[in-house]
């Protein structure tokens, strides 16, 4: 069952959306060499109790931290920790969230900790966040939710091959509902398949967090022994991009970005929603 959320509840998630957005400010500038993951999680920490908020990662399943840090060929779901620390070109997806008043906000970023990142680094992380926006341009009255899949992966497809000569979009995450809890009905593929068909139709009070997971080779991944961190397979780096959106009756309204996807949308011609916040 997909929940259906009024515009008093949508704005809720706004307010929640707008903590991570604040999370993501904060970690991306501590995200230096030298840093660890840990220090990363513990900015995180201090935004959410700043905001008054609480975190939704913490505790989720016996996840102990209030963000995931995936460093280079971890795909997601890395562990904060003071052990990894962070080096100069190395890339980072900081996955974060916050509930306000029982409503969830979720959101990820890739980012480039210090210099010297080979030019094939800063255009895996381009396409996966642009192949972000196209699958957000996708959420619109009347379109399905096989409709935002085939954005993602379209956008993927179209472009150049790397060096390493192809993207993988891994197969095993995706997207997901969100709302009154963080993972909901429906989960959102980043590519097509025929065995799932064409998903729920997008109507006004739908919100879903989209987030496509792109690789420099293989899409195939694997869990290590803390039941958590996710690799791929053979080794190759990955870039995570996320944001949570709201399907309105005045159009789009991305809830963990600043401008409310504003800017990205107008590329493709999309006024966004008023910011019920504003």
């Amino acid at each position: 069952m997909v929940e259906i959320k009024t515009p008093e509840q949508i704005a809720k998630m706004r307010e929640a959306g707008l903590v991570v957005a604040a999370i993501h400010q904060a970690t991306r500038e501590a995200a230096v060499p030298g840093a660890s993951t840990k220090d990363l999680d513990d900015v995180a920490r201090k935004v959410i109790a700043d905001h008054g908020a609480k975190s939704n990662f913490l505790g989720y399943g016996g996840f102990p931290a209030t963000i995931c840090t995936s460093v280079n060929d971890v795909v997601v779901h890395g562990i904060p920790d003071a052990e990894t620390v962070l080096k100069d070109g190395d890339i980072i997806s900081i996955d974060a969230g916050a509930i306000v008043d029982g409503w969830h906000g979720d959101a990820a970023f890739t980012a480039f900790v210090g210099d010297g990142h080979a030019p094939e680094l800063y255009e895996l992380s381009r396409v996966t966040e642009e192949s972000m926006w196209a699958g957000i341009a996708a959420v619109r009255k009347g379109n399905r939710l096989v409709d935002v899949s085939k954005a993602i992966e379209g956008y993927i497809r179209r472009q150049p091959r790397p060096a390493s000569g192809k993207y993988g979009i891994i197969e095993d995450y995706g997207g997901h509902g969100i709302g009154s809890q963080m993972h909901m009905d429906p989960h959102l593929l980043n590519y097509v398949s025929k065995k799932r068909g064409k998903g729920p139709r997008l109507v006004p009070g739908f919100c879903i967090a989209i987030e496509p997971m792109v690789s420099l080779g293989t899409a195939k991944t694997h869990v290590l022994s803390d039941d958590w961190t996710v690799k791929t397979d053979d080794g190759t780096w990955s870039s995570h991009w996320e944001h949570s959106v709201a399907l309105t009756e005045e159009g789009p309204l991305v809830l963990t970005a600043v401008d409310g996807g504003a800017a990205k949308l107008a590329e493709y011609g999309i006024q966004t929603a008023p910011d019920p916040l504003a």
